[in-house]
């Protein structure tokens, strides 16, 4: 069923660690074969202070109430960071978040890390809203232990799988960027971002952070010393600090007119974004397509041509690391110049554009069902919905309005929608009780509307859950309601009611009902 495929379709970009489940209240982990790199995998290695050449010395507060009723993505808040002092760590301030600063304090560090990083990628946009508010939202650490990796780290970690940069970046920006784990990945970004010259700029002052012999040579060329780059280059390859892969690339790199002549790089099984900047600069540029999800931002660069950047878009619209208007401003940007794939969808989606904005309710009706299924094939069904939901409101658009409501159900107006909304069936009649969370009108039919229904009739979360909140454990209640939402999906339909009913049980309301319908609108589109 369609539902399933947020969760099954991996095609290489589903999870970083996948299979999760709660058994008696410990969680499970099964490592999926061939599963896509996580963040981890490919952030630059760090290296001993040793291993680094040096050049040339000429040249160089009390826990909060409930949480609040919706939880989103909304206009950040910054708040400093700290990893080394203990406070609350975040870029949404809990004022807008309405969770606790406690929401990690009571858990096991271990424990919180392994979730993190089990959090599934792909999965419904409500459910993706609840996991990147959680990744950023102002907290306080839990108590660490002398092996525990910063959950920090772990965070931002996920925010690198959902390939979503730019707030991983803003949280790396407020933290010590002396510390090592923090600058390789600081670093990094910056270099899938265009901003390398931040991380370059940090190494001018303190060389010995450099996460690999390669970083260090590509900063001292990128502000302006060749000559202590080529040295450096040349010191190493003396002591046998560098691959033959890399003596290559750094030589090509630092000396660009040799690449016509020589041999061509060879191919490499793990592209980190220094190599993958660095073969660009020289011409040899490498495909994102098979890279992690967190690639495709360097294709939304004007430097990218338009077929790559609607490819990037593809991707990264699938985790919502992009915002909507960032979706249809790529897919609207030119005219198709081919068919087929890609430029179908971009041909649907524009003539529904052209409708759209005309007002011409006969031009919508028409142009309607191929733009949104072209947006199904890609995932983006929400960016859709609130896009489009808004101006599609009203139009009197015969066959069509099936498509109508069911679209203004995947937006934010969704409780104004079920309002106004005429129903014509018993799926109908059912998605407009989630939306108003009124259902004594409706009686749920077949496994998955009983399982919603009784989560907003006074089912009870698992004890396990309840146990969790009870000690002040909200975060790791939620995560682990996540993961059961997410395995719920897949037909374990007493996991969907107690993830809904525990997320109603802490204020969750908006996020209950919007993973609700959003799992009955694709179900039914099925």
């Amino acid at each position: 069923m369609t539902t399933q495929r947020y969760t099954s379709r991996t095609t290489g970009i589903s999870l970083s660690v996948c299979l999760c489940a709660l058994v008696s209240g410990q969680f499970v982990v099964a490592q999926e074969t061939g599963a896509p790199m996580s963040a981890i995998d490919w952030l630059s290695e760090s290296v001993s202070d040793a291993a680094i050449v040096a050049p040339p010395t000429t040249s160089i507060v009390p826990d909060e109430p409930a949480v609040a009723a919706t939880v989103g993505v909304p206009q950040v808040t910054v708040t400093p960071l700290d990893t080394n002092t203990g406070q609350a760590l975040g870029l949404l301030a809990r004022e807008v978040t309405g969770l606790p600063l406690g929401l990690w304090r009571h858990s096991d560090a271990d424990t919180l890390n392994d979730l993190v990083a089990a959090q599934q990628i792909e999965s419904l946009p409500a459910i993706q809203d609840l996991l990147r508010t959680l990744l950023l939202a102002e907290a306080e650490p839990p108590k660490p232990t002398n092996s525990t990796p910063d959950l920090f780290l772990a965070r931002v970690d996920k925010l690198l799988d959902l390939g979503a940069l730019e707030p991983a970046l803003a949280m790396l920006e407020r933290a010590d960027t002396t510390d090592r784990n923090v600058f390789r990945r600081f670093f990094d970004v910056g270099l899938l971002t265009g901003q390398e010259n931040k991380g370059c700029d940090i190494l001018t002052a303190r060389p010995d952070l450099a996460p690999t012999l390669p970083a260090r040579i590509f900063c001292l060329a990128r502000n302006g010393d060749w000559s202590a780059a080529a040295l450096t280059l040349n010191t190493a390859r003396v002591l046998g600090d560098v691959s033959d892969t890399d003596d290559q690339l750094l030589t090509l790199f630092l000396e660009p007119e040799l690449a016509e002549e020589a041999a061509p790089l060879p191919p490499v099984s793990r592209v980190s974004p220094l190599s993958f900047r660095m073969r660009a600069a020289i011409g040899d540029g490498i495909g994102t397509a098979s890279l992690p999800r967190a690639f495709a931002q360097a294709d939304l660069r004007d430097t990218a041509g338009w077929k790559a950047q609607l490819d990037a878009v593809e991707r990264l619209i699938r985790t919502q690391a992009i915002a909507p208007n960032t979706f249809f401003a790529v897919y609207t940007d030119h005219q198709p110049a081919a068919s087929g794939g890609v430029w179908d969808r971009v041909e649907a989606v524009q003539r529904f554009d052209t409708a759209i904005r005309a007002r011409d309710p006969n031009a919508v009706a028409a142009t309607l069902p191929v733009a949104w299924s072209a947006m199904q094939k890609v995932h983006a069904e929400r960016a859709f919905a609130t896009t489009y939901a808004d101006d599609l409101s009203g139009l009197p658009l015969g066959d069509a309005s099936d498509l109508q409501f069911e679209i203004g159900l995947m937006s934010a107006s969704y409780e104004t929608i079920a309002v106004d909304a005429e129903p014509k069936s018993q799926q109908d009649w059912f998605m407009v009780a989630v939306a108003t969370g009124r259902f004594d009108e409706v009686a749920a039919i077949g496994p998955l509307q009983i399982a919603i229904q009784a989560a907003f009739s006074g089912a009870k979360p698992a004890q396990v859950s309840q146990d969790l909140v009870a000690n002040g454990q909200l975060g790791e209640a939620l995560l682990r309601a996540i993961v059961q939402f997410n395995i719920g999906q897949q037909g374990e339909t007493a996991d969907v009611t107690q993830a809904l009913a525990l997320f109603r049980m802490v204020g969750l309301e908006a996020t209950a009902r919007r993973a609700a319908l959003e799992i009955l609108v694709l179900e039914r589109r099925s």
